[in-house]
């Protein structure tokens, strides 16, 4: 039984069972020469097990290595972002791999010379003129004319083609651009541009001319070839109810005025609150403009949040012009107010000339607090400290702020200025008086807005922050008194209130009243036009506009 224990040795190794012979079966016995036959066959069976064992082995060796290569492979990024970790170890490694598969490329490039394309088709005059006859072309070269599209034989040039004998454009005032160059680069002459210059400023201050203006331009025949066409005609819309010309007389130019008819009656809207009032608003034919003024106006009379329900009602009338020509234009809110079953919960009407609303009582709207003189963050507070110049310690009469040199310095409340100019080491400076015993002071500024008895608001600019006086660089030093004494400026805060008395008090109630007499939408209408505003009737052939239009 050796041999079979060696079977089953390596039948253990491969894991597959030998059968062994059943005892309970008779076995046969053939001496010395059958002994020998079982064994040859036990040395052939055992040499075939021992071989598969190792095709095994060989096989699972390979799996190894193909597995360990794969993982080995995994682990190696040839192509890393090359935007991450710049500079490292497998940032180069992904630009070697860049640079290599570049110069692959370029290396496999069949050649650089330019690709060949196909000879044009050589074709006939009769051909050509085919061609001619499907092509588009102008109607100068008869286009509608059949066939033969193309100049023929008898065809000659002129020495020079005909020009228009009017040339009409459209040129717009920019931003920022004076009317003399936008003349000269609409095509003036530069008397010309000179001439309507002073025509027009004669009628109308040249500064107030907004920025978008457009004027309608109509220039004559040239009086040589190359040289400037003349002006004949310009024409604009100066102001809302002011229109000028511009016209040639024998090559004398004179201004006329056309004065339009407007009319300034208010537009007054009404409408329910519902789910927003500025939609409501907006919905109502209330301009975007107007909305905005209404909700800043009441947000300080009334909170709109929480105490307007979606089946109140809003009241609104604002400045509104009507041109007779059809142009219209919306202004200022004059009247605004909140009802609640028919009971106005909070009216005001904008009066006086500052443009300040007051209540039905009288009583201006109250503004709460200080704003700050300049957008930058303090930098020094009020108390001792050792000054930045002298070198000692001094107390320090007001608060830093930080701000560039031109930076606009505002007022922080209303007030009247009680000086301006140089004033020793706070250098360039405006004193504002508030009233009750309050001033104000900004020092360092580089230039001032203000002079000495002018009246501010809250929020204008009175001067510019710069470095002059005893400081080291650019801000602005902000003090405040009280009769006379220096305090905290960061321990006040105003509360402005305007209140109406006597002779003023009654104009303003009976301005109110005339104000909410309007009817709702009345300004809507369009103005009746007069006989000699109606213009007569234009032909077909004049409504082509081949104006051209300058920028």
């Amino acid at each position: 039984m050796g041999q079979l224990d060696h079977l089953r040795d390596i039948d253990s190794q491969l894991g597959e069972p030998i059968d062994e012979p059943k005892t309970d079966e008779p076995m046969l016995d053939f001496g010395e020469s059958g002994a020998r036959d079982r064994s040859r066959e036990s040395k052939a069976y055992s040499s075939r097990r021992i071989m598969l064992k190792r095709v095994s082995d060989w096989r699972a060796r390979y799996e190894d290595w193909r597995d360990e290569t794969s993982r080995k492979l995994d682990g190696v990024d040839l192509a890393p972002d090359l935007a991450q970790d710049i500079g490292s170890g497998r940032w180069f490694r992904g630009l070697g791999t860049m640079l290599g598969l570049g110069a692959v490329a370029l290396f496999l490039w069949p050649d650089l010379a330019p690709l060949e394309a196909r000879p044009a088709m050589a074709i006939d005059e009769v051909a050509r003129d085919e061609f001619r006859s499907h092509m588009i072309m102008p109607l100068a070269l008869g286009a509608d004319s059949g066939r033969q599209m193309g100049a023929g034989p008898n065809v000659r040039a002129l020495e020079a083609a005909p020009e228009r004998p009017q040339l009409e454009l459209v040129a717009t005032l920019g931003r920022g651009d004076s009317l003399d160059r936008m003349l000269q680069r609409a095509g003036l002459r530069t008397a010309d541009a000179e001439r309507v210059e002073e025509l027009i400023g004669g009628a109308i201050v040249l500064d107030e001319l907004e920025p978008g203006t457009r004027f309608d331009i109509v220039l004559g025949r040239r009086d040589e070839q190359g040289a400037p066409r003349p002006l004949e005609q310009l024409s604009f819309r100066a102001k809302f109810e002011l229109e000028l010309r511009v016209e040639s007389n024998n090559g004398n130019l004179s201004l006329r005025r056309n004065t339009i008819r407007v009319d300034d009656t208010p537009l007054r809207i009404r409408g329910r609150v519902g789910s927003s009032l500025y939609r409501s608003a907006r919905a109502a034919g209330a301009p975007a403009s107007s909305v905005q003024d209404f909700i800043k106006a009441m947000d300080g009379y009334i909170n709109l949040n929480r105490n307007v329900g979606s089946n109140d009602e809003f009241d609104m009338i604002v400045e509104y012009r009507r041109a007779a020509t059809g142009e219209r234009q919306a202004g200022r809110v004059l009247y605004a107010s909140i009802e609640r079953n028919g009971e106005p919960r909070a009216q005001i009407m904008r009066w006086g000339e500052e443009g300040i609303f007051y209540d039905a009582t009288g009583e201006g709207e109250q503004r709460n607090g200080l704003i700050a003189p300049v957008p930058g963050r303090m930098t020094s507070r009020y108390g001792m400290r050792r000054h930045p110049v002298l070198g000692y310690r001094r107390m320090h009469s007001g608060v830093d702020f930080r701000a560039r040199t031109g930076t606009p310095i505002v007022a922080v409340t209303d007030g009247r200025v009680s000086g301006a100019g140089r004033m020793g080491g706070c250098g360039i400076a405006v004193r504002l008086d508030h009233g009750n015993g309050l001033a104000t002071r900004y020092c360092h500024m580089s230039r001032m807005a203000v002079s000495r008895g002018q009246r501010v608001r809250r929020g204008q600019v009175i001067g510019y922050s710069g470095s002059t006086g005893l400081v080291t660089g650019p801000h602005l030093h902000y003090e405040m008194y009280r009769n006379g004494r220096a305090i905290n400026p960061e321990s006040v805060k105003f509360v402005t209130r305007a209140q109406l008395e006597g002779r003023e008090l009654i104009a303003f109630r009976s301005a109110l009243a005339q104000l909410k007499e309007i009817e709702p939408g009345a300004a809507l209408e369009d103005l009746e036009q007069r006989p000699s505003e109606i213009e007569e009737p234009q032909r077909e052939i004049e409504k082509l506009d081949n104006r051209r239009e300058v920028r």
